[in-house]
């Protein structure tokens, strides 16, 4: 358990953030798929570090654990090994997490994928063949990774790939920023409509293209809920003004809402967050998140402490996460003195109390529900139960913390 006593934010501490986990986990698919690209500034999150390890064995099972991501992207990239049969499971919750939509979508492309043990979940087997078929129709509100999942080994494809997406598309940000990668690499594709297709890739040019991966932002967003409760400026590296990270968003939604501007230095890949001075918070906060949802529980808790009603909408991804994020915001923030009202997309305040004496915030497997949590101890000192989960996305989450914060009492 992490205790965080009742602390005040330092003025003008940098902070230097891994690189990007959407990223990096998107790029060592392709660089094992590809020979041609060298990463830079690697995502030190401990579910990158699974799928790397992962893609560099030679192993008939393969475990990764609560890695979600790498779930979703070794499906795929297993359906493409000629000849080759491999089980993929993980967790118990893994295990509760569905994955029909991408099988289906990968039977449909002729794969030979059958489920181990739950119809629809994983433990998977799946024999790798070569796929000739180039069109697949999969509906668009599914989590964006399974999307992400067929484009990164649609350049592979002897006749590429053409993506018909059915309904409206969930977090088409995290799309996009996949095609932009696939673009970086001279892999050509196209995004109309609903329709994304991407061209077969043969060339292999050389010298290999090298990425240097920005940091990620949605690990940025926990700066900003303390920048906007401390009130103090606060700078991040590595970040670039022209991101593709769907993440992002939390700049202009903080601008808004909790009047953090966000100031680019550009030759140093550097942010600062600045609190404006005479700020006007606002009396609601009414959002759709669908293009950001892994920012929401962030979002909740600055407006929880700060006592902003807020209603936020497109957050049905999160109910099939490391946790039902929407449930375990539900029980935690009532223990910031917070009810809400949820349903299965949506989160809005019902009515602000005190805050509960001895406040312990479970974190549900969740490192998202960890690092959310704790610029709370700018209001309150809190315990953060099973601390360690901030590995999945952000080892050194409490010690960069320890550089920005000051308890009171000292």
């Amino acid at each position: 358990m992490k205790k965080l006593k009742k602390s005040e934010l330092k003025e003008n501490q940098t902070i230097q953030i891994s690189g990007s986990k959407s990223i990096s986990n998107r790029l060592l698919i392709l660089e094992s798929l590809f020979s041609n690209i060298k990463i830079g500034n690697l995502s030190n999150s401990h579910d990158t570090q699974l799928l790397r390890k992962a893609l560099s064995e030679n192993t008939e099972t393969v475990d990764i654990h609560h890695a979600g991501t790498a779930m979703r992207f070794l499906t795929s990239y297993y359906s493409i090994q000629e000849g080759k049969t491999t089980v993929l499971t993980g967790s118990k919750r893994m295990k509760e997490r569905p994955i029909k939509n991408l099988v289906a979508a990968l039977q449909k492309l002729g794969v030979e994928i059958g489920y181990l043990e739950n119809e629809g979940f994983p433990p998977l087997k799946i024999t790798g063949r070569k796929i000739t078929e180039k069109s697949v129709d999969v509906p668009a509100g599914i989590s964006s990774q399974f999307i992400t999942s067929l484009l990164l080994i649609a350049g592979k494809l002897e006749n590429g790939l053409e993506i018909n997406l059915i309904g409206d598309i969930t977090s088409r940000s995290y799309i996009e920023m996949t095609l932009d990668i696939l673009t970086k690499f001279g892999i050509k594709n196209s995004f109309t409509g609903n329709t994304i297709r991407v061209e077969p890739f043969t060339e292999h040019p050389s010298p290999a293209i090298h990425y240097e991966v920005e940091s990620d932002w949605s690990s940025a967003s926990y700066f900003y809920s303390f920048a906007a409760l401390g009130r103090k400026t606060l700078h991040l590296k590595s970040f670039y003004k022209a991101s593709t990270q769907g993440d992002s968003a939390i700049a202009k939604i903080y601008r808004e809402f909790f009047g953090i501007q966000t100031i680019f230095t550009e030759e140093e890949h550097k942010i600062t967050l600045q609190p404006l001075e005479n700020f006007q918070f606002p009396e609601k906060i009414s959002l759709d998140m669908n293009n950001c949802p892994d920012i929401a529980q962030t979002l909740c808790v600055t407006a929880s402490a700060l006592r902003i009603p807020f209603e936020i909408s497109g957050l049905g991804t999160l109910r099939v996460k490391e946790t039902d994020r929407l449930l375990a915001l539900y029980n935690e923030l009532q223990k910031l003195g917070t009810e809400t009202g949820i349903t299965d997309s949506t989160i809005q305040s019902v009515s602000f109390g005190e805050p509960q004496e001895n406040i312990s915030v479970k974190t549900y497997q969740d490192h998202r529900m960890a690092m959310s949590f704790a610029p709370f101890c700018l209001i309150k000192e809190l315990n953060i139960e099973d601390e360690e989960v901030v590995e999945k996305s952000y080892p050194m989450f409490w010690k960069d913390l320890e550089n920005i914060l000051v308890n009171i009492n000292d």
